[in-house]
């Protein structure tokens, strides 16, 4: 290993173990410290908890998970008591049942545990899973990597924010994040069916897949005879899925749509990064205006075979997009820009070759994305020089640019389809090597 890679590596193992302590030592005991002075309830604070309770009452008890009852249930474990709409302080968030009800059939092997159990094992799934969709991503885009540069790849994933955020709340983004990987992994690689299938399995969370499954629709149109069996098994197992919720549940659906529009009214409305940014009104002609764009050159790549830079492209751009357009702006949803990252970096030199602006859009977007770990580097090396008690005033510093990172990322990738276009990254690649 030379003195370059040594260093390089030594530097992501400080990054990462900055950003951890960060999370452990500061921003916790922070928020914490925020609850007890406001009296906020604070119970198990697992996102897999409401499903996996909805599960348990559904498949064991037939109850219905989408009732006030179990509505009641879930509070009672998720934050340790029932939500008490005259104490100002208390979250606003419900944390009803609103997934799709075939999500239990994800979780029925685990309802006749104690949830402690199916904490730590999910714990430590989504963490090998994270890792996972490192290496799967890798091969959906085609780019060849030594065996230390996917292991400083999987630390940086596994150190981000957005993934320890996802692990702390044992957010059920990182499984559907790794089946979009799994998914088109498989596309990739040939394995139509499966990839069908896993896309469909990833439609728990339907904002996440929905401009995936778009853009396979799209893409099985450019080859109809061949990849027309990708489509077909997206759609029978998605149908399958909503059949058995039905057969288990009837008018499932309804009540689904029900306790989506109730999450958006309790929580204050969805608002997605464009709607913050530039106002609800402006935030969603923009956002048609992106998702129109999205489609249309994802018809211009729909010829692209797979394993080609159009493929890569335009699978990375359907995952960037979605993020900007959701009306949402969770940092644990960003594990989806995983492949559009992996692009940027894989192109770099062409970017910076470019010209000033692009070089300036270039360091701008690196800031944000490396700011987090810069900031936790710094509130970790402070840690050997004062209490963490004295540092929780700083506990935001890491997370000032999440806010921005999505759009940047977006705006860089699109640039680099057509700084760096078609066959010349995989020349690149090639002269890399």
């Amino acid at each position: 290993m030379g003195s370059r890679s040594k260093l390089g590596l030594l530097l992501v193992l400080f990054a990462a173990g900055s950003m951890w302590l960060y999370v452990q030592l500061i921003l916790i005991p922070h928020q914490r410290a925020e609850e007890l002075a406001k009296q906020r309830p604070r119970g198990n604070l697992s996102d897999l908890y409401p499903r996996w309770l909805g599960a348990r009452e559904l498949l064991l008890h037939r109850r219905d998970p989408y009732g006030a009852d179990i509505t009641r249930e879930i509070q009672i474990g998720y934050y340790g008591r029932p939500l008490d709409p005259a104490r100002p302080n208390d979250p606003k968030d419900q944390q009803a049942f609103a997934y799709p009800l075939y999500v239990v059939f994800l979780l029925a092997p685990t309802i006749a545990l104690p949830f402690s159990t199916v904490h730590t094992v999910f714990f430590w799934m989504f963490l090998a899973i994270t890792a996972a969709s490192v290496l799967l991503w890798l091969e959906a885009i085609g780019w060849r990597v030594s065996c230390l540069g996917k292991f400083e790849w999987i630390l940086l994933a596994l150190s981000c924010f957005p993934a320890i955020q996802g692990l702390k709340l044992q957010q059920l983004s990182l499984l559907v994040a790794a089946l979009l990987a799994a998914s088109m992994c498989g596309l990739a690689r040939r394995r139509f069916i499966w990839a069908g299938i896993l896309l469909a399995v990833a439609a728990i969370k339907p904002q996440l897949a929905a401009l995936p499954a778009l853009w396979l629709c799209i893409w099985v149109v450019g080859n109809w005879r061949d990849r027309r069996r990708a489509l077909w098994s997206f759609i029978l197992t998605l149908a399958a899925l909503m059949v058995a919720g039905e057969a288990v549940l009837p008018g499932w659906i309804q009540e689904f749509r029900v306790a989506c529009a109730a999450y958006y009214q309790y929580t204050g409305g969805g608002k997605s990064v464009l709607d913050v940014a530039l106002t609800p009104a402006w935030g969603r002609v923009v956002s048609v205006i992106l998702v129109g764009g999205f489609i249309l050159l994802a018809w211009r790549a729909r010829k692209a075979p797979e394993g080609s830079a159009d493929f890569h492209w335009s699978v990375s751009l359907a995952l960037a997009v979605t993020l900007v357009v959701i009306p949402m702006f969770a940092p644990y949803n960003q594990l989806l820009l995983i492949p559009a990252v992996m692009l940027i970096v894989r192109s770099i030199g062409a970017l910076w070759r470019a010209n000033r602006l692009l070089r300036l859009l270039v360091v701008v977007t690196a800031l944000a994305v490396f700011l987090p770990w810069i900031g936790a580097a710094l509130l970790a090396t402070a840690l050997l020089f004062l209490p963490a008690s004295g540092l929780q005033a700083l506990s935001a510093l890491p997370l000032y640019s999440h806010f921005a990172i999505p759009v940047l990322v977006l705006a860089l990738l699109l640039v680099t389809r057509s700084v760096v276009p078609g066959q010349r990254i995989l020349r690149q690649d090639a002269a890399a090597e």
